[in-house]
């Protein structure tokens, strides 16, 4: 049974950084892509923010404009998201995603705010 623990999340002042972490267990995390989705206040559908492939044991990508960046580590199945100078419409509930088992992580909420 796959299991995501998701950490990190809260409440930040714009232009502020914050870091999201997930491990995940129970799935052969070396071999899928991983991902991180949010869902923004008043939205009924979650939108992709970072996708990263299954490739060497660290390996990050950048999204939104250089602001996030997705870093997976696959000696410890670990997922981050490295988020920086954030904005008041990054104000979400975040959620790590297995690609292997299509598998939701029960989601973090960061709060841009001032």
């Amino acid at each position: 049974q796959v299991q995501i623990a998701e950490s990190g999340g809260g409440l930040v002042q714009p232009g502020g950084s914050l870091r999201l972490s997930c491990v995940i267990s129970g799935t052969d995390f070396n071999r899928y892509g991983m991902a991180w989705y949010r869902q923004s206040p008043g939205k009924q559908r979650r939108e992709l923010v970072a996708t990263i492939p299954s490739e060497g044991e660290r390996y990050a990508l950048d999204f939104v404009g250089g602001r996030f960046r997705i870093i997976r580590d696959n000696t410890t199945n670990t997922l981050h998201l490295q988020m920086n100078d954030l904005k008041f419409e990054d104000t979400a509930v975040y959620y790590c995603h297995d690609g292997g088992s299509s598998t939701w992580g029960q989601g973090i909420q960061v709060v841009v705010s001032s």
